[in-house]
Parts: C-alpha cells; structure tokens; sequence
C-alpha cells in the first residue's frame, strides 16, 4: 500500500540548538489509514504536525506527503491537507455559518461553492440548528467539531489532527470519535496526535509512542500491550490460602507471582491466558481453594507507556522548552 505521509530522521531545536523538541524522529503512514502518535505534552507530537503541515521547517531531515516534499513545495501540500489544531481557530463573533463560508473563501472556492460546502458540513457535524448562532455561544464540543469542519472544506486527501479531544467532556470525546471514524471511512489518511490513551486504542490502526522527540515504539494497540508481558491472572483469595494460591499460580505460570498483601490479591503473567486460567481453577479446587476474586488481565496502553518511558503518558512537561504550544496556523 502506497504511503501517504513519511518522514525521515526529522530534527527540531529550540533555544539555539539546547532543546530538540525532535531528535530523528521518523515514520510513515498508509493511504487510509490512522496513525495515532501517542505521548505526553512536550514529547514533540505537535511539532511533527507542524512540520508536516509545512508551518514549521525542521532543522534537517525530509518529509513528503502524498508524494509531495514539505519543504521544497508546501504550497502543493497545503492545498490537500486538512488541519485541525489544539485551539479552536475560528472567530467566536461570527456564526458557524460565517465562519465556514469564510474558510470556503480562503480557500479560494467561489462564492457559491463555499455556500454549499458550508451547508454540507455543518449538516454532517450536526450544527445546522446552531448556523446561525455566534461561536461564542456554542459549546467546547461544539467549537471543535465546527474547527474539524472548517479543516475539511476543500475535501483533503490527508487530514493532520492534533489533539482534537482536548477539553471535552467524556460524551463530547465520544461524539469526536464518531465523527473521526465517519472520515476514515471515506478514505481519508490521518494522522492523529493525542495523550488520551483510550483514544489511541479506538481510532488508530498503528499507533507511534513518541518520548523526548523520538520515537521509541510502533505496532497495533494488541503488539503494543504484548511488550509488557501479555495477559495476566489476577485473583484475590483469603488469606489462610495465599501461600497454597501463590504456589499454584507460580508453577502455571512459570514466573514469579506478585502479591499485594493488603488486597490479598496474586498476579502473574501468562502465555495461554484461558488455558492458563482453567488449570489455576482446577488445581484450586483440587485443594480446596475458594478465590474471592479472579480475573484475566490485558495490559492498557497506559501498562505500555509506563513500561517504555517510565512515566505515565498523561504526564503534563512544559511545553515551554519546545515551542510546542501554537494555534491552527493559516494555509
């Protein structure tokens, strides 16, 4: 499958040279599909996007999207890419109606044209009952999802979102993912930057984990969480039965189990998680032990990210030292 975005060995510094907010990152997407590059504020996700997006030129690397060379044509880029930033880029004294209209123009689609395009999206956005209310009266969910449309009127081949969940509530984030999905159907590639785990689990076909400007793992969300071990038993028993329960588990499992002594609760790795399960079941009984508890584990993508990076990937850096704080920029 051809790639829709690579970039190769990409480095950006700050602060003459002290803070490389990217240090040889790389990586490559497919035509339409997603990939979420997963890390915490100030791990140089934004900045990826920026540079891609032809608003920022690295300090050296190469970059291309859709075939095109960020650097050497941005023009060409811009005029098939769609993107959403951190903060809604939209003026909050117009309606939604007017802002759309008005990016149709920017974008140098006729009068007509912007009209109808701007009808279409907010019908698709569910906003057609708020056209013509001013933004500053609308919702963060409702400013987001009008931001997503205004980055999607000249139908781009390739859509760049970065974070476009921040500040919503649970139900907004879902009815973003909706819409997400919706355009993924339809063929767009994206490249999706987010901190919220369970956001890379929903949306992304491959998923890039990105620390301090690198990135330090790729794979599916399941090839991920198998780098911490796979599955695990995790059972709670009384605690008369925690010595005879912890020897069982040791010899199915074939590692050492952990024991949290204040829950009472064993745990350790497995292999063949149900097959491993039913032969911890048969030999407890065989003993007669009664667990109070018990549960097969997968490891989150939180598991993974603390096992790679030793923090947690919601883990707030000041992005002050990156430069990576910056509004949707004009293309």
């Amino acid at each position: 499958m051809a790639k829709s975005i690579v970039a190769e060995n990409l480095v950006k510094t700050y602060r003459k040279g002290e803070v490389r907010a990217l240090d040889g990152l790389s990586l490559d997407v497919e035509e339409g599909t997603v990939l979420s590059i997963l890390g915490p504020n100030g791990a140089g996700k934004t900045t990826t996007v920026r540079v891609l997006a032809t608003l920022l030129q690295p300090d050296s690397g190469h970059a291309t999207v859709a075939g095109i060379d960020v650097i050497q044509n941005p023009k060409a880029v811009r005029e098939i890419i769609g993107l959403s930033g951190q903060y809604a880029a939209v003026d909050e004294t117009l309606t939604g109606w007017d802002n759309l209209v008005m990016f149709g123009r920017l974008y140098h689609l006729s009068a007509t044209d912007a009209k109808a395009r701007a009808s279409e999206l907010l019908e698709q956005f569910g906003l057609t009952e708020s056209a013509k209310r001013p933004i500053k009266t609308y919702s963060g969910g409702m400013r987001r999802r009008l931001d997503l449309a205004a980055a999607l009127i000249v139908r781009p081949k390739v859509l760049f979102l970065d974070e476009p969940t921040t500040g919503l509530d649970p139900r907004g984030r879902m009815d973003m993912w909706a819409v997400i999905e919706g355009l993924v159907k339809d063929g767009v590639t994206l490249l999706l930057t987010t901190q919220y785990l369970e956001e890379a689990d929903q949306l992304a076909d491959d998923i890039v984990v990105v620390d301090h400007g690198k990135v330090i793992a790729r794979g599916t969300s399941d090839e991920l969480k198998q780098q911490v071990g796979g599955e695990r038993i995790e059972i709670v028993v009384n605690e008369s039965d925690i010595t005879g329960a912890r020897d069982i588990m040791d010899r199915v499992s074939g590692a050492a189990t952990l024991l949290d002594a204040g829950l009472r609760r064993l745990s350790a790795p497995v292999q063949n998680g149900s097959t491993a399960l039913m032969d911890v079941i048969r030999e407890f009984d065989a003993r007669g032990i009664h667990p109070l508890d018990m549960a097969m584990k997968r490891p989150s993508l939180d598991d993974v990210f603390l096992s790679l990076t030793g923090h947690a990937a919601e883990e707030t850096i000041d992005e002050s030292t990156t430069g990576a704080k910056s509004k949707r920029g004009k293309k």
